[in-house]
C-alpha cells in the first residue's frame, strides 16, 4: 500500500520491497535504543514490551501476574507459555491460509522518575505516541485506561492517591503513570495496535499502473504477523523517549553515566 502513496509523493517505486515503509529501517533505531536502555539502568529504569493479543486472542491481564523476565523464552515474546502457544499456532495456520494477522504490544516502565514531561507541547504521552506510530504497521496508541476508560465514571476512574512505604502513590493506575502529560512514578503503561501485515499470499483485487483491475499476490518473504519482530522496536523507542526527557529533566552530563 505504501508504494502507491510514496510513488504519488516522489516519484519512485521500489519493485525490491517497501524502502523506508519496511521494518528493515528500523535496525537503527534498535542499536540506538540499545544504548539508550544501557544508560537508563543508572536510573534503574526498566522496560517490559510484550504481545498480549494477535488477531482476536488476548493475554488474560493483570501484567502483574506474570513474570516479565520471561518475555524472551518463547518466539512470540509473551510472558505466558500457554497463551504464547496459542498465539503461535493462530499464527502458523493464519499463514497456511496466505493471510496475515494484527495484533497489539504492551509495554510497561518500571522505576519511572516523577517530573518526566510537559504540560502542553512536550507531554511525555504525546512524545510516546508519536514515537510509537512511527513505526511501520502501527495504527494506534492508548495509555492507562485508553479507549477502555471510556466505559467509566469519573468517580471509578479517579486514581485516588495513597500513602505506600513513605512515598505517595495511586491506588489504582487508569493513568497509566502519567498525569497532565508529567510522570507522576507510577509504572507507565501503554499499548500499541499493529495492523495485520499488507503483503499476503491469498489473491486480492488491485489496479496497475494504468489504473487497470487485476489480480495480484505478494510472493517472497514475508511475516504473516509482524509482533514478535517488533517487540524489541517498541522498546528500543520507549528508551530513546525517556531518555530525551531524564536528559532535559537534570543536569547529570551523558559522560558521568556509567553503564
Amino acid at each position: 500500500h505504501a508504494d502507491f502513496t510514496y510513488e504519488k509523493k516522489y516519484g519512485i517505486r521500489d519493485p525490491r520491497g517497501g524502502g523506508r515503509s519496511s521494518a528493515r529501517e528500523t535496525a537503527c533505531r534498535v542499536a540506538a535504543g540499545a544504548i539508550a536502555k544501557l544508560c537508563l539502568k543508572y536510573w534503574e529504569i526498566q522496560i517490559y514490551s510484550f504481545v498480549t493479543k494477535v488477531g482476536k486472542l488476548t493475554l488474560t491481564p493483570p501484567y502483574q501476574q506474570y513474570n516479565l523476565n520471561e518475555i524472551y523464552k518463547n518466539e512470540i515474546r509473551c510472558p505466558d507459555d500457554q497463551t504464547a502457544k496459542l498465539f503461535i499456532n493462530h499464527i502458523k495456520e493464519t499463514k497456511d491460509k496466505g493471510d496475515s494477522l494484527g495484533g497489539v504490544i504492551s509495554t510497561i516502565v518500571k522505576n519511572t522518575p516523577i517530573g518526566l514531561g510537559a504540560p502542553i507541547y512536550d507531554k511525555i504521552n504525546a512524545r510516546l505516541a508519536q514515537a510509537m506510530l512511527s513505526i511501520n504497521a502501527v495504527h494506534g496508541f492508548e495509555f492507562g485506561s485508553g479507549f477502555a476508560g471510556t466505559d467509566l465514571y469519573g468517580s471509578d476512574h479517579n486514581d485516588e492517591f495513597i500513602k505506600s512505604e513513605n512515598t505517595i502513590q495511586t491506588k489504582t493506575n487508569f493513568s497509566g503513570g502519567i498525569q497532565g502529560g508529567i510522570t507522576n512514578g507510577m509504572d507507565i503503561e501503554f499499548n500499541v495496535a499493529f495492523k495485520p501485515t499488507a503483503t499476503i499470499s491469498k489473491e486480492q483485487n488491485t489496479l496497475d499502473r494504468e489504473a487497470n483491475p487485476i489480480k495480484f499476490y505478494g510472493i517472497g518473504r514475508h511475516d504473516p504477523c509482524v509482533l514478535p519482530r517488533a517487540v524489541p522496536i517498541v522498546e528500543a523507542m520507549t528508551a530513546l523517549v525517556l531518555l530525551d526527557f531524564i536528559l532535559l529533566n537534570q543536569t547529570t552530563k551523558i559522560s558521568d553515566i556509567h553503564v
